[in-house]
């Protein structure tokens, strides 16, 4: 996915909302850049922050980055506090702040500026007529309202298509269990018919199937491999509808390539919530926990590409796969 350009203050205030995938508020935003990372990481703190400062800061330098932005969201004192912790920190470490700036009511002051170099009412921004924000929805990024209403976006259905779906889990559960390769290759032709690629909405007969064979770990890591981590975005929109759907015992499986899917696009935000839900269900699954063990070390996606073919796959399982 296209990387979002930040070329000023207004820029990282435009392109906030598009790398946490929510508005921020009562926050503190961290954003690293340059070095010999590529890309941007964007770490986002409850505020007050500044207990978290170092380790913040460690996290930004040990995976390559060279500069920052700081971007707080709040109360003057509470963000006047935080940032200078953080700034601190950050210098300290090698990761210097280029800029730190407050942000509030359609409005931006600068922490840096001593001088009466910026207006005390502070700068007024728009972010609807940012260039960088027609990029990032150009290029898939999504930007809703605040966290609460990303944490929705992947809650479980309710109503009919709850009811719907509880019986289509209840016929899939009744089913006979797969012959040897029959559950692999239903959901690679799923995945090829569907979603992924095609844009059309599977079954529920057919995502409680899914949600089922996904428990197989070797089907599941083979619709892991299939993830395109260039351009995600259709990807994102299958594995959010198909955890949306499934019963609760089948989560994780979707869950945990949602996240891999939304951190592949930069979409921390997404990602996160989406482990959530998959640790929430079992706290000990895996792929979750690799998975927020990467975020939480603010690895760039960039560094985390599979890199995995399907015969590589096999290989690893100690399969050897058919020709065609």
């Amino acid at each position: 996915m296209t990387p979002l350009v930040i070329r000023s203050a207004q820029d990282a205030i435009a392109a906030v909302p598009y790398l946490l995938g929510f508005h921020p508020s009562r926050s503190l935003v961290v954003i690293g850049f340059e070095g010999r990372a590529h890309g941007t990481c964007a770490i986002r703190l409850d505020l007050p922050s500044a207990g978290a400062a170092g380790k913040v800061a460690a996290l930004l330098a040990g995976n390559g980055f060279a500069r920052s932005l700081v971007l707080g969201y709040g109360p003057p004192g509470e963000v006047g506090e935080s940032a200078s912790a953080m700034r601190a920190a950050l210098e300290a470490a090698g990761v210097p702040a280029a800029e730190a700036i407050r942000v509030a009511d359609g409005r931006w002051w600068s922490l840096t500026c001593d001088d009466d170099c910026c207006p005390a009412e502070g700068t007024p921004y728009d972010i609807s007529a940012s260039a960088l924000a027609a990029q990032a929805t150009y290029a898939g990024h999504v930007a809703l309202a605040d966290r609460s209403e990303l944490v929705r976006s992947v809650q479980p259905l309710d109503g009919p298509a709850r009811a719907a779906m509880r019986d289509a889990t209840e016929r899939a559960e009744r089913r006979p269990g797969p012959a040897p390769g029959e559950g692999l290759a239903f959901v690679l032709a799923l995945l090829a018919r569907t979603g992924t690629r095609s844009g059309a909405a599977p079954t529920d007969d057919e995502v409680a199937r899914l949600g089922i064979l996904l428990t197989d770990l070797r089907i599941r890591d083979e619709a892991w491999i299939r993830i395109d981590e260039d351009a995600p975005a259709a990807d994102i929109a299958f594995w959010r509808d198909v955890l949306r759907r499934v019963e609760a015992p089948y989560v994780p499986a979707p869950a945990s390539l949602l996240a891999f899917a939304a951190y592949s696009a930069g979409d921390g935000g997404l990602a996160n919530v989406a482990l959530e839900r998959a640790l929430d269900t079992d706290p000990a699954y895996s792929m979750a926990i690799l998975l927020r063990e990467i975020i939480n070390a603010g690895i760039p996606p960039s560094k985390v590409r599979l890199h995995t073919t399907p015969d590589q796959l096999a290989a690893a399982y100690g399969e050897e796969r058919e020709a065609g």
